[in-house]
């Protein structure tokens, strides 16, 4: 089977970024969101992305303008009545999830491949709502998706061998590098990624170190780009209190249970570089 249209439900932080790049892959890209609003929005921040690249010299004035006319936004889903490929990335919210496959399931041409980006929860869930769990694997897009080389593929018991093969074919022509997981609560990064993090904050917690000595500490001590306080940040402290609580109410693990500090910021609306302050303060 051949991916020539893609769809994406969801024009957020995630989605805006699985959009454009399908769309700068060359693929015709069809991206939903709930109202008008929230659509323009994304598509804003889309233009916005690749405005920087050109400005950076990393495309042309034309690949931007190539690339804006191959995505097409909706606030319907029956505009995916075409697609090959449809990768949901919506909010890690189970019960909204399967609520769009179920519409997709009924939307979608039988052979479509559906796809969740979701970061921790179960696919197979998702799978079941529609009449053909064969074709519903997870292709786990990492934050910024322009930027980040990564593509995690996830494989619920149920995914044909024929499915797995096309969504890794997808993820190379995307120019990812592909990894597969089962579909276990965090998969493979965020099951490694989430105790490092949680433990830095307990540091936080318990005065053992500042905020600043402990990224150091990573980054030059590891050779770790990024702190894993900055890391929190950058991922957003609601979506990391979500994946791992989600982690922790599967494997009842001690290492995934959030930290009362970390509750105590998202409580707050401190959820870092996207609300301005978290860890760290940004302009």
């Amino acid at each position: 089977m051949e991916i020539k249209q893609v769809g994406v439900v969801g024009c957020g932080q995630m989605g805006g970024g699985i959009t454009q790049v399908c769309a700068q892959a060359g693929y015709q890209v069809n991206v939903s969101e709930i109202n008008e609003e929230l659509l323009n929005k994304g598509l804003a921040s889309i233009d916005s992305s690749l405005t920087k690249s050109v400005e950076k010299e990393r495309i042309t004035q034309q690949d931007k303008d190539s690339t804006l006319a191959r995505i097409k936004g909706t606030t319907n889903m029956k505009d995916f009545s075409d697609c090959d490929l449809v990768i949901e990335a919506a909010i890690e919210n189970l019960d909204v999830k399967k609520k769009i496959f179920t519409e997709l399931d009924k939307i979608c041409p039988k052979p479509a491949i559906l796809a969740t980006n979701t970061s921790c929860l179960s696919i197979i869930d998702m799978a079941m709502t529609t009449t053909k769990p064969d074709k519903v694997l997870g292709l786990h897009f990492f934050n910024p998706a322009p930027a980040m080389k990564l593509l995690e593929i996830v494989k619920t018991i149920a995914t044909s061998d024929e499915t797995l093969e096309i969504g890794k074919n997808f993820g190379k022509s995307l120019g990812k590098t592909i990894i597969i997981a089962r579909d276990a609560p965090g998969f493979i990064v965020n099951r490694l990624m989430v105790p490092q993090i949680l433990n830095a904050i307990r540091m936080v917690e318990a005065g053992v170190a500042t905020r600043e000595d402990i990224d150091t500490g990573l980054t030059l001590g590891l050779n770790h780009p990024l702190g894993p306080l900055g890391l929190a940040d950058l991922v957003g402290l609601d979506t990391l209190y979500f994946i791992a609580n989600g982690i922790y109410a599967e494997f009842k693990d001690p290492q995934f249970a959030p930290p009362t500090l970390l509750k105590k910021m998202v409580t707050a609306g401190w959820l870092g570089r996207k609300t301005g302050k978290g860890f760290y303060e940004y302009k």
